[in-house]
Formats: C-alpha cells, structure tokens, sequence
C-alpha cells in the first residue's frame, strides 16, 4: 500500500504539472447577428432532476388516503441515527484531494485499481446509508484515482526514471509528458502524441479521446468520504492565459500585476492594450519559472482576475471575432468566442441587435465545472507577457525579461515531451533564467506568478530534451532562478465527467433511502431510484451540506453556505409514488400548539401516545381523541406505518376552510390567453400559430384525474394599443367583441361569457380563433400597451372571484401612452460601470405595484416574448418573477425554424401541473432559522412566500443562519409547507420533511457538502446582487467566499503540506470549476454582443432552476456521437467542455437545457456523416436544419432517440443546430466549452485553479 500511495500521489501531480495545451479555435468572422433566442427548451416532459427521460406521468389523483402498512425494510423513522454517515476523520484522504502545484516524480506504476462502485448500504446497516463508510469500516480505497500524496512532498533533487506508465494507455502519459515538457516531471521517454491527450498540431482540434484515454479515475476521489485521506490533488500552477483579453506589455514585471479577480485584495493589474485582448488568450510561454508559490498567474496575464482590467471596465470587449484570427498567430481564438455571436443564426436580424441566440445559457459561465481539461491556449512568441520578472519582485537572478528571450521555445503547442531521464528543469534554461537550487522548498520567491517549488536541473542533462541546446543558459546553474513554468496538466486536475461517472458507479446501482439523518443523495446526473423513509426525496429537497455546524462562530469560519433548493411539486418519475392524501376530516391537519410545525415523524409520541412532544420547538400538545393511538415497546405509536405523516417525508394534507381565503372554499381556477396583434406579431405569424395552437390544446388544460375534464374556464383578450375582450358564451352563435380604448382606467366590459368551459362553449371558440388571424391581418398598429393587458386579466379574475393565469403573447416595448409605458433604455456603455445595475432593475414602479395586486388575487402571468429589437426584459419580467410565473423568448421569430420550440413550450406551459394562490413557508427546529429566499414570488413579510401561481419546475431556494447552537445528537430539522389551490379546485398542503446532522468538527461538514447544490445557491445569490452592486464587485465577493471556504479547509482539515500543493475537499473539488462557470456567464460577464434583454431573461431564468438545471446550465453536456453503440441503451461517456477534446473526426452533441448543438468535425468519417445527415460530405450539411432526417438506419434512430430523450428531461424545449467546424456559427458553440478561456475575458479552468491557490495562500499567510 505504501509504494502505490506513493505511486498515486506521483502520478496525481505529474499529471497535475503537465503543460496544458492551447487550444486551438478557427478564426472566424462574427456570425450573423440574428441569431434566434435562446432556444427555450421545451414542452416534452418535466424536467426531473434525477435526469429520469420519462415524462412524468399524468398525475392521477390523490392516491389511496395513504399506503397501508409500513414500506418494507422501511425502518422507524425515530431513530434517525444521530451521525449517519461515520465519516472517516482522516482528513484529506477521505476528504481531499491535493493538487500539487511542486514538480514530482512520474509515477511509478500502473493506474491505481479501480475500487468497486460502492453500494448503498442497505437501509438499516447501522446508520451508514448511502454515505461514507462507518468510522470502524476498514478504510475504502478511493474510487480510481485519488493520488495519495503521503505528505505531498515535491522532489526537488533528481527523480529516478520511472519507466512505467501510469494510468490506461501509454498515451495519455505521454500525453501528459507532453504537456509537461517545461515541467519536465515524466522521466518516461514520451512518444510524440499518443492518442490519448496528444496535442494537437497547432491547427488541428484536439482530440476528444484524450479525456477517456487517460486513466480514467484518475482524477476522481471518491464521492463518498473514503476513509482514507483523499490524495490531495496538488496543481501545479498554471500560468494564467490572458484572461483579460489583452496581455499585459511584455515588461511588466508580474509582480505588480495582482488578480483582480480576487477580492481578496489583489489590485487590478494595468490594462493591457485593449487590442489583442482575445489574442493572446495563450498561457504564457513555458519559459517563465515553474509555479512559483506566489504568484498564481504567470504568464502574460498578470493575475487572474475574471474581470478585465479596470480599462475596459468590468465588461471587457472582445475584439471583433473577426480579427481574431489574425491575432492568433498560431491558432484560432479562443473557444468562447462564441459567445459573442449570439445571434448568428438569424440572418434577418440586424447586426446590432445582440444575438438572441447567445441569450442562450450562458453556459460558459461558471456553473458547470469546467472541465478540467482545458488547456490553455498556446503563448505566441513575443506574447510571453512580461519578463520573468514579472513574476514576483523580480529576480534579479533571473536574468533579462523573457521577451528579450525571444519567442519562448516551445509555444505551448510545441512543447516536447520531456525525455525520460531529462531534468524537470527549464526546458529552455535561458528562457527561465537559472534553474532553481535543487534542494529549494518552499516557495521560491515568486516566479511567474506560478507556485509549487522550482526545481533544479538533474544532474548530468544538459537540457531538455536530447539534442536540445540548454539555449544558453548554463546547464545546471545553482541559481536561483526559476525554472520553466510548468502549466497544469488539464488531466490532472478535478475532472467533473470523472467525479459525475464515479458516482453513478457507486449511487446509482441501488435505491436511495431517505430514512438515515444526514445522507448526502447521489449526484443530480445520476439515475437513481427514491425510497422515501421519513425525509424527503432529493428530488424535492438538496441542501448545500447535510452536516450543519452546530454553532455560527464554526459556520462563519467555513464560510460555506447553509442552504436548501425546495422544488416542492417536483414531478416524479414512474416508478416513485406520488406524494399520499391525507385527510383528517373536520378537524383538519395536527399541528404543534406552538410553533405550528405539522405532524410529521420527527413528533415523538409520550405518556401513552396522549401527547406529543414537537421535534422543532418542544412544546408538548394534547393529542385529538380521534387521532389517538396506542405506542408499540419502542414509544413508536402501533400505527405508525400506516399513516404517511408518521412515516414519510413528503405527503399532503386536505385543509378544511379555515385554510382559505376569507374562510371560504376557492372557485375553480381560470386561463385567460392575452394576444398581441399589432403588426410585428402578425407579420412574424405568432398570431395565426397561436390561435391555431389553442384549438386544439384547450382540451389538454390540467387536470388531478386524465377521466375527467379539467374544471378550469378559459377567456380570451387580443390587444395592441387598445384591448379587444370576447364574448363567447355556449348560447351565442358567433363571439362576441367588445373594445375598451379608455386604457388608463382598465375594465372588464363583461361578465357573463367572458370565462367559460371549454366543452360547453368549444364552437364559439373555434370560430373565434379562425377569425381573430383574419380580423388582424392588415392592420397597421405598430404601438402596443403592456400594463393594461395585466391589469384586465387581473380585473377578469376579480371579477370572477377565482385565481388563476394569464398566458401574455407580446412583441414589442410597450410605447403607446398608457400605465406601464416604457422607453428604450439599452445603453451598452453603462456595462461593467457602477450605473450598469440600473440596467437589471425595473424601469418604472408601475409593475411592482402590479405584481402585488396579482399575487393578492392569485393571479400568476406568464409571458411569451417575441421580440425584434429591446424589450426591457427587466422590466416586463417584473410581474411574471413576482408572481411564479415563468418567461419564454423567441428573439427574432421565424415560424419555420422556432415554431416547434415555442408550440412544445407552450404545450407543456398549458399543461403542466400547477398549484394557484400558494403560500409557502419553512419552519426549522431551534437553533437556526430561515433568512434569505431566492426564485420567483413575492414577500409581505419575513416569512411567508407567496406564490400567485407555484407549477412543478419551480424551485424556491432558503439560506439558513445559525440563532442559537444546534446539538449533534438531535440535528437540525426542516419542514416546508405549502399551501395551494389545486387545479381541480381544493385547498391543500404539501409537506417536506428533511433532517441533517449537525457537527462539531469542520472535517465532518466538509465531508457532507453538495457542490452543485452550493454552485446553484451562489449563482442565485450573485444573480440578485447586480441589482444593487457593480459586477465586477459580484465577481470578486464570489472568489473570496469561495477561497475562504477552501482555505479554511486547507488549514483545519487538511494534513500538514507544502504550500505549493492545492488541496480540495473530496466533495468539493469540482467547487472551481463550477463556480467559474457561473463568474464567466453572460450575466457576470458578458461578451459584446451579449443584450441587455438576454442578460435580464437568464437572470430570471437562473434564480427558479433546480439544482440539475442549473449543473447543465453552467456546464454543459458533451457526448462523443463516434463512441455511440446502437446496440446498447447507455449513452457514450461525456468529455469535458473543452475545444481539445473535440476530435476533428468527431461528431459532438451539447446541450445545456436551453439549447442543442450537433458539432460536426471537418474530418468526420463519411459513413458517420451518411447515418446522420444522409449525405457521406461535409460540404453537403446544411447548417440550416433544426431537425435531423429520420432516416431508416440504426444510428439515426438511436441519435434521434437521445435527442428527444435529453428534451424531454429539461424544463424547456431545446432546438437542434448544426454547426460544422470552421463555420461562422462555431463562434456560438465555443461560447459553451466552460473549461476554455471566454471571449469576454473569462478564465480557463486551468488559469482559475491556480488563480484560486494563489487567493487561498494569500489568505492562509
């Protein structure tokens, strides 16, 4: 065991040192500007977080008051153990994973064995379910790879020559040799580019193979705690790309140069010149001295800051995409140009407009963790940025600034691959300057902005690869000066496929049982099956820890948030049952007499079942006579499995009238359809595809029994400045239209007839549906009214005395005189000031004002936004986001390609399941208390979220603060509760249990942590702080929160290591990655041709995601097309989201929940290309289609099946666009590779890592 702990902490932080490579991008001009809006992923089915593609079944009704009998294995829920999952203390190795930033030895055998997928436990093992191994449990390897660092400790003298390989196929080895050259830490002899991770030439993309080459686990400790210190994933540093677009003038000593990204306290580097922002997105020249400890970024760019440098603002611009090439030298822009053309496929729209397209996901952004591949791009020559100086204070050692070097040796595409017994050394000694002393620990003075040790030459080699002249400097030079920089591996840091498929290895074999306190669930991209045993599904609770600590001054050290993602009316998949009916008569729900909690498992039964004891405050109350019942031997009461809220953590409860509005029962709701018709919307065909659409829809509305009708009316309203109503009453032969012009004093001008039931009146609402596209089809009304279209729903529904929701259709900024008129107010020179969160906020009060008149009468509003030109997305969004609704945009609508996007959302929009006039609140048990809510509802007060209308994609997300200490023997205990209208009408409540440790060690509350749960928060949190603080402010409190949570892990959990090491936590090792997603996305960060409009709709849109909408979201989901086998179910292995890992032979599906992209390399296999597209050349594609041809052949049925599968998992309907390599629309595709540097001055995954080793050690010092 000792040698291959060894053995994996060497090859961990080879892999970790190799250079990354530069990625390549074809220059490309901007693509056409009008390109279509975010694709809205659509109707299709519900999105489940599990990932389950079935749609969820019709709901059929409250089930059968509740299960009978206790669920089998299901045991008493009393005994939550107090600690369920024993974690292992054994700090890092269960826990973290270093990251060596020193130079190590190469590995000295094979890949790590691949421990087991690890079951669940069964339920009732002990408390250890579905969570680490119990404490006494003989210490679990960790799955594949973890390098265990014994010490970490960086060699510095001479390393002897490990012929062995380590991991799967030499290749990726040498792979990584290659990178490595400067890093010089493989003494195995490389061979040129092995299949694996092979560079690519400089214009060629590289493969994607390298990702599954290599082996696999390598980089994945295990997702449970593993009872063995987690190896520490050590990462080298890597030099920074230029993440500002521009690379700081090649003198500047790098010294000076501090991150702006951080807030830790790093000022902001100079600006460099705005004009090769995007063009030296390249890492530095491997010249610079190897990571010197302090500096993170070397390179070019002075330090990583996100933003870029205070010159341009926050909101750097890119340079045209189409200069780029020229700026890349070597290779194409940067991968995330895309970004900046959003637009691209609409050719009509005009250049101006911002792409709608880009309003896409801003998938780059940091949600997702970027992969951990992404290499850096290639330094040109010239470009090395400042001197080696530059690093740190300068060293005088160092000799003269690299540029006078001349272009580093190797461009980071060039880099050789050490030889096997070559130094670590400098590969060009001069370039670096002399090598560092052999024996140098620590942190060398900082050198190129890059920590880990430097590293002295081996003795006896004279330079980097045989053959190679040292390039003057003297062979092994005692000085000080630093060696090359070693760029990170992009294979030896935390790899999100790699930790995502480790965990469906080990989760996603058994069911998940809610019955142990504190189990951390599988991961959201795990399949994986519920057992509800007293908590509540994942599907409907995730929390960002399942270990609390139990005091303030603990959760204030850490830093980590305390949060919970509520989906209340999650939809289920088939094989789950829906959450029981339970109904206590006239007497209604049991409660706590003082703090109103319901009754739930967590009541503890006593003096003979007559009274109960409430888990959240401890009052003691009488039970009802009619709910009494006897307590078995334990203290459980005898019927205990036979009631659902004894049981179970989610079921509802019938209410009796007390539980409604003015003490009597609610009408049936009601939809009103509010259609625009002025002339864009009629020339664009939203009018006739909508009334269309109705026809035949109104017979789907929802319904709680498929059997029998829905019981909801209907009413219909078109307008443009003035509004059109309609009678349409059963008796009348034709309908009915009334004209209300008088729009600043808005009325309903009839009652009777105006709501209906679709079956009685469904004549008279076909043939007005037939005649409303004919009426307007000449019309020349170009203003339209917003306000008053609201308000006449709201005065509809008043009138009715019912709620409900209305379905608005609309064009254009509302500019006609009336309530809510808005001007045009886009003005892109406010981006990255401090007036640019005016932008985000509403225009005028008129619409809060509104939003609160609707919530009060239940009335939801959900919007259908085509739009030519600004909207004010921020502003018409105010009512929807208030009152639970949701926002749809078609930017630049063509019926033949949006079409069935906007009909599959409108579909599934109708149809969803919905609950009307809610009011939700979160009770806890004492000790903490919910402060914060983020999503789309209204608050009247510090407690209650009302909810005009809650459907089941809507998440409500709850930040907890410590009030008092918690105790690790009882835990901490929530419970939601939400009452609602049900479609058919009755009042109910839904109820969520969830019970979490609490802990009083902070390697326990590191060991429970959810990262995607905590990236979801954060990216809620930073998306409602640019309504009040400059983004650049938003970017930087991110940074610090998050440094501050991995150095407190690095101090108080982690064993004893060199600085130049970065350690994570096992389960946040993917926190980096991730949350520079969510600091690149187009909301954080925008590319320059991202609109305001689209920055307002993905802020609305991010803050009601789930936590697997908002992983997919940040980082998107790559397949590998040319892996996929038609012969079985399984989907081909993901890759990471960088350009070099797409193979130019390949065929690439993305998506990200908003949007599908089918990547087609130029150099695809012809028979692939004719399986799909019907035509064996490239040349023949048409980058047009937004559908495949169904054609009669294994693989396209299968990759048709996958694309509808995927659709029908996300909440939106997705639309398909071809982009083939080298085309303009590419632009747009690179935009959503996270792992790679952005167009907008985004970092790579790479730059970032080390960015945040550099913001953690200056905390630690």
């Amino acid at each position: 065991m000792e040698n291959e702990h060894v053995y994996l902490q060497v090859r961990d932080e080879l892999r970790m040192n190799v250079n990354q490579q530069p990625h390549m991008a074809t220059p490309y001009g901007q693509p056409q500007p009008g390109y279509q809006g975010y694709p809205q992923p659509g109707y299709g089915g519900d999105h489940v977080p599990s990932g389950y593609p079935a749609q969820y079944a019709p709901y059929n009704g409250p089930g059968s008051a509740y299960q009978q009998g206790p669920p089998q294995g299901y045991s008493p829920y009393a005994s939550f153990p107090s600690k369920t999952l024993a974690t292992n203390l054994v700090s890092d190795l269960s826990s973290s994973s270093p990251l060596d930033l020193g130079t190590r030895g190469p590995p000295t055998s094979g890949a790590p064995p691949v421990s087991g997928a690890q079951n669940y436990s069964q339920f009732g093992q002990g408390e250890n379910q579905n969570g680490p191994p119990p404490m006494g449990a003989p210490p679990q390897r960790p799955p594949v790879s973890q390098p265990y660092t014994p010490g970490a400790v960086n060699l510095p003298g001479p390393q002897h020559p490990y012929g062995q390989r380590f991991g799967a196929p030499p290749v990726s080895m040498q792979h990584m040799t290659n990178q490595m050259a400067s890093m010089q830490v493989g003494s195995t002899a490389p061979s040129p580019a092995g299949p694996g991770y092979a560079p690519p030439s400089v214009s060629q993309a590289a493969v994607s193979a390298p990702y599954t080459t290599s082996a696999p686990p390598t980089f994945t400790p295990p997702t449970t705690a593993t009872s063995q210190p987690p190896p520490t994933e050590a990462l080298a540093q890597a030099p920074p790309h230029s993440y500002y677009g521009a690379l700081p003038p090649v003198q500047q000593p790098f010294q000076n140069a501090v991150p702006t990204f951080s807030s830790a306290g790093p000022t902001q580097p100079q600006a460099p010149p705005p004009v090769s922002p995007q063009s030296f997105p390249q890492a530095p020249p491997i010249s610079q001295p190897p990571f010197s400890t302090a500096q993170v970024h070397p390179g070019p760019t002075q330090s990583y800051r996100g933003p870029l440098p205070s010159t341009q603002s926050s909101f750097p611009r890119p340079p045209h995409p189409t200069s780029q090439p020229s700026a890349f030298p070597a290779g194409p822009p940067p991968t995330s140009i895309p970004s900046q053309l959003p637009g691209v496929m609409q050719p009509q729209p005009p250049v101006s407009q911002p792409s709608p397209y880009h309003s896409g996901p801003p998938t780059t952004s940091t949600g997702f963790p970027p992969q951990v591949g992404a290499p850096p791009r290639p330094s040109f020559p010239g470009m090395q940025g400042p001197p080696m100086a530059s690093q740190g204070p300068p060293m005088a050692s160092q000799g003269p600034p690299m540029a006078s070097q001349g272009p580093p040796m190797a461009q980071a595409n060039h880099i050789l691959p050490t030889q096997p017994g070559m130094p670590p050394g400098p590969i060009n000694a001069s370039l670096s300057g002399p090598p560092p002393q052999p024996g140098m620990q620590g942190y060398p003075p900082q050198q190129n902005g890059a920590f880990g040790q430097v590293r002295g030459p081996q003795p006896g080699y004279t330079g980097p690869y045989p053959g190679q002249p040292n390039y003057g400097a003297p062979p092994a030079a005692p000085a000080s000066a630093p060696a090359a920089p070693k760029r990170l591996d992009p294979d030896s840091i935390p790899s999100p496929i790699q930790v995502i498929e480790d965990d469906k290895a080990n989760k996603g074999s058994e069911p998940f049982t809610t019955g142990v306190r504190g189990q951390a669930p599988p991961l959201v991209t795990t399949k994986f099956q519920v057992k509800d045993q007293g908590n509540a599904s994942p599907r409907y609770i995730r929390c960002t820890a399942y270990n609390m600590p139990c005091n303030s001054d603990m959760a204030k050290q850490s830093q980590v948030p305390l949060a919970a993602v509520i989906k209340p009316l999650a939809p289920l998949p088939p094989d789950e049952t829906p959450p029981y009916l339970v109904d206590h008569g006239e007497s209604g729900p049991i409660r706590c007499n003082r703090c109103k909690a319901y009754m739930c498992p967590y009541m503890q039964f006593i003096e003979g079942g007559r009274r109960f004891q409430c888990g959240f405050c401890n009052c003691v109350t009488e039970v009802p006579p009619n709910y009494f019942q006897h307590l078995d031997h334990t203290g459980k009461r005898v019927d205990c499995y036979d009631r659902p809220e004894l049981s179970m953590g989610s079921y509802d409860f019938m209410t009796t009238v007390d539980y409604c509005k003015n003490n009597k029962f609610p009408q049936p709701p009601a939809f009103i359809f509010l259609i625009d018709v002025s002339y864009n919307a009629v020339k664009n065909g939203t009018v006739g595809i909508v009334c269309q659409e109705l026809k035949t829809l109104l017979d789907y509305l929802p319904r709680e029994n498929p059997d029998v009708e829905s019981n909801i009316r209907v009413g219909f309203v078109t307008y443009n400045k003035v509004l059109h109503f309609y009678n349409v009453k059963a008796s009348l032969a034709q309908p009915q239209m009334m004209v209300v012009s008088d729009v600043a004093d808005m009325f309903v001008p009839l009652l009777d007839g105006f709501l209906v039931s679709v079956s009685e009146s469904r004549v008279v609402i076909e043939s007005l549906l037939d005649q409303i596209p004919e009426m307007f089809a000449d019309t020349r009304e170009t203003e339209t009214v917003f306000g008053p279209v609201i308000q006449a729903g709201l005065e509809a529904l008043k009138a009715a005395d019912c709620a409900g929701k209305l379905f608005v259709f609309h064009s254009s900024l509302p500019i006609a005189e009336a309530p809510g008129k808005l001007k045009n107010r886009e003005d892109k020179k406010l981006v990255g000031t401090d007036k640019e969160k005016t932008l985000f906020q509403p225009q005028v009060s008129f619409y809060n004002t509104l939003a609160k008149e609707c919530v009060a009468q239940g009335c939801c509003v959900d919007l259908f936004l085509f739009p030519n030109q600004y909207v004010d997305v921020a502003t018409l969004g105010v009512v929807p986001t208030s009152t639970g609704g949701s926002i749809y945009k078609y930017t630049y609508f063509q019926a033949p390609s949006d079409q069935e996007r906007f009909l599959n959302d409108l579909r599934r929009d109708v149809q969803k399941q919905v609950g009307f006039d809610a009011v939700m609140r979160v009770r806890t048990s004492t000790g903490i208390r919910a402060t914060d809510f983020f999503g789309a509802f209204y608050m009247s007060n510090t407690t209650d979220v009302e909810l005009a209308g809650l459907d089941c994609d809507k998440t409500v997300t709850v930040e907890f603060r410590h009030d008092d200490k918690l105790s690790e023997e009882t835990g901490a205990l929530m419970q939601c509760a939400v009452l609602y209208t049900s479609c058919s009408g009755q009042r109910r409540l839904r109820i969520h249990n969830m019970a979490v440790n609490c802990c009083s060690q902070l390697a326990d509350l590191y060991r429970n942590c959810e990262t995607d749960t905590i990236i979801n928060f954060f990216a809620k949190y930073a998306y409602r702080s640019v309504l009040s603080s400059p983004t650049k402010n938003v970017r930087d409190s991110l940074v610090n929160q998050c440094a501050q949570i991995l150095a407190c892990y690095r101090k108080n959990c982690a064993s004893p290591s060199s600085a130049g090491q970065l350690i994570l936590p096992e389960c946040m090792k993917l926190l980096p990655v991730y949350l520079n997603c969510v600091l690149k996305s187009d909301v954080l960060q925008p590319g320059a041709d991202v609109s305001l409009d689209d920055r307002a709709y993905l802020r609305q849109l991010v803050s009601t995601m789930d936590v697997a909408e908002s992983h997919v979201f940040f980082y998107p989901h790559l397949l590998p097309l040319q892996k996929l086998d038609v012969e079985s179910m399984a989907l081909p292995m993901a890759v990471r989201d960088s350009e070099e890992r797409l193979s130019r032979g390949g065929v690439y599906l993305l998506e990200n929940g908003l949007n599908i992209f089918l990547w087609v390399g130029v150099s695809a296999q012809q028979e692939l290309l004719q399986n799909i597209f019907g035509t064996p050349a490239f040349s023949q594609i048409d980058p047009n289609m937004t559908s495949l041809p169904a054609l009669d052949n294994p693989f396209s049925k299968r990759l048709r099946e996958i694309i509808e599968s995927v659709r029908a998992q996300r909440s939106r309907y997705m639309k398909l666009m071809v982009v083939k390599q080298e085309d303009k629309l590419e632009l747009i595709f690179k935009h959503f590779l996270v792992e790679d540097k952005s167009n907008s001055g985004g970092a790579s995954y790479v730059d970032f890592l080390c960015h945040m080793h550099k913001e953690i050690r200056q905390l630690l010092s």
